[in-house]
């Protein structure tokens, strides 16, 4: 991120990494300090401008990049919703649509859609209800919008303004024209990939160092297949078309790519107390493959932006054929 140097290079830079991340149906997207923050400081601060709105693609890459990311991943309605106007989210608007299954449009049918709890209808609202159908929504209900022409009530009690993965009833057909909301379910938001088999998006996370990347893992279990990039790694050929001596990849439930910086993963090792406690010095002790994405490069050095959809693209066999669905 730091290599960009304009504002618009910067978002555009975030637009190439989330459109990999949504064409390859990655669910989870993990930027983490290499350490390297305080050899820019110089950079940062010739930058940097007071208060809370401001721009943070030079002062705060790793924020910046989150930003965009989370921001481009959330379904267009939505963003108004949980989106405060931003400098960084200035030049979003000219990236392309990531156009994933959860970023329905108005008039789509689907069994799931993402929404946000809207505030509950005044006193004087509720009693014009109550005279034109007769009833009024219970306390313990919510009401989401989801993008549809009418609200969608859920039996839950939740704040205003959070974002919810809704469950929808079977197609209502024509009833969709009416004011009234239909009714719905709250549900986890890996509910329709893990019960449906449709691709929903991914999850941001921070992580302070490469150490937490793996030992602040989200899933049960922890990453059960790790690849860690480098041009100093095995021929990823080596791997996705093994020779019959070779062991051939374990199945796995949870898969974890880690791509460096301009650096590379070396100098995230250095700067990681938790691994120098450790006594790692080689980046490739922490994987369980290191692995050169684009043997034989014509450049130095290959763009993370690169890297990642090489790094996608170059596993993809391994994902079809060895993760437990």
């Amino acid at each position: 991120m730091c290599s960009a140097l304009t504002p618009e290079l910067k978002t555009l830079l975030a637009g190439q990494i989330a459109r990999a991340l949504a064409v390859f149906c990655v669910d989870e997207v993990v930027v983490f300090d290499d350490g390297q923050g305080q050899q820019r400081q110089n950079e940062r601060s010739s930058h940097h401008q007071n208060g809370d709105n401001s721009f943070t693609g030079y002062s705060d890459p790793n924020h910046f990049l989150m930003h965009l990311l989370s921001y481009l991943e959330t379904p267009p309605f939505l963003r108004k919703h949980l989106f405060p106007m931003h400098p960084d989210l200035k030049l979003a608007g000219s990236l392309p649509s990531l156009d994933m299954p959860h970023h329905l449009r108005r008039d789509d049918w689907c069994p799931y859609r993402e929404g946000v709890t809207v505030e509950k209808q005044t006193e004087d609202q509720t009693k014009k209800k109550k005279r034109r159908t007769g009833k009024t929504e219970p306390e313990h209900m919510s009401l989401v919008d989801v993008g549809l022409p009418q609200k969608v009530s859920v039996p839950a009690t939740i704040p205003p303004n959070a974002r919810v993965t809704v469950r929808l009833p079977e197609d209502p057909g024509g009833s969709t024209a009416h004011a009234d909301p239909i009714t719905g379910t709250a549900v986890a938001p890996s509910e329709p990939r893990e019960k449906a088999g449709y691709y929903w998006g991914y999850n941001v996370r921070a992580a302070t160092s490469l150490s937490a990347v793996i030992t602040e893992c989200t899933y049960d279990g922890g990453y059960d297949l790790t690849f860690g990039t480098s041009e100093r790694g095995s021929p990823i050929q080596a791997l996705t078309k093994p020779s019959s001596d070779q062991k051939q990849i374990p199945e796995f439930n949870h898969m974890l790519i880690v791509f460096g910086g301009v650096a590379g993963l070396e100098v995230a090792v250095d700067a990681d107390e938790e691994l120098q406690k450790m006594g790692v010095e080689e980046p490739k002790n922490l994987f369980d493959y290191w692995v050169n994405l684009c043997p034989g490069q014509g450049s130095r050095t290959i763009r993370t932006e690169e890297a990642v959809w090489l790094g996608l693209m170059g596993l993809r066999e391994v994902v079809l054929g060895r993760g437990r669905r």
